[in-house]
């Protein structure tokens, strides 16, 4: 099986053109396993589509499906781009969540930069979750797929991978959620750390970041129709939220190599 490793801002997948084979969630999880596999983040496959330009799968590196990934639909942008499959640079891509649409910005014939048009961020009010007798105050939002916002003093601080995966399966969130730990900088930066339902800390979630700004907006803290810089561990995201509650997400796609496997 051929592959290509690709990441926005440090969120590895592993990408595959083709149908999505019977046993993907044995081999999302052996291939993304750090020290035996390819290592990676999960596998995305990209797929002609019925209903769009084309269509993308998500597996996260424990083989469950997600239903939407910012930082690896921007790679889809750049990988059929770049590959030939398309020269549009207005995309339609068929999600879990919906079909996102794509802008690609592209400079001596390669993808530097997409933008993408997420879709409508739903903030629901803050809620207070006892976590083994401590009260974490988080602020559920939908971007496709389930988030709960933490805002912190300090990010550095941030008790990621104690929180994280307590929240992750709570009961309060039957389905998973991400967990997004933000700092406050200023109306127009937010400093962010993840830990991602299915995969654990993450370089970068790129619907973590506009999840954060989504809350940040409802907590006044944040502007609408102003463009926010979210700086994560692998770099940074510029995200705006509109009047009707559109998200808009723009950064950066890189390959980092082509693979072969024989493991199946």
């Amino acid at each position: 099986m051929h592959f290509t490793k690709m990441h926005g801002l440090g969120n590895d997948y592993l990408y595959v053109y083709g149908e999505v084979p019977k046993n993907i969630e044995t081999l999302s999880a052996k291939l993304s396993e750090r020290h035996f596999g390819a290592g990676s983040d999960g596998m995305i496959y990209i797929s002609p589509s019925d209903i769009a330009d084309f269509k993308m799968r998500i597996f996260n590196a424990d083989g469950s499906e997600a239903k939407m990934c910012g930082n690896g639909i921007r790679c889809v942008g750049k990988y059929v781009y770049d590959k030939g499959y398309t020269d549009k640079t207005r995309l339609k891509i068929e999600t879990l969540s919906g079909i996102k649409y794509l802008n690609l910005t592209v400079s001596a014939g390669k993808v530097k930069l997409v933008t993408v048009n997420m879709g409508t961020a739903i903030t629901e009010n803050e809620k207070t979750i006892n976590l083994s007798g401590n009260m974490i105050n988080c602020i559920p939002v939908s971007v496709g797929n389930p988030h709960a916002v933490i805002f912190v003093e300090d990010i550095e601080k941030a008790p990621i991978s104690e929180i994280g995966p307590l929240l992750e399966h709570h009961e309060a969130f039957p389905d998973g959620v991400n967990v997004e730990f933000v700092q406050v900088i200023s109306e127009r930066e937010l400093r962010m750390r993840v830990w991602e339902r299915g995969s654990g800390i993450t370089m970068a979630c790129g619907t973590g970041a506009c999840a954060v700004v989504a809350a940040a907006v409802s907590k006044n803290i944040c502007k609408r129709e102003k463009q926010i810089s979210v700086y994560l561990d692998g770099g940074t995201l510029k995200i705006q939220i509109d009047n009707d509650d559109t998200v808009t997400m723009t950064g950066p796609a890189e390959i980092v190599y082509e693979g072969e496997t024989d493991i199946c």
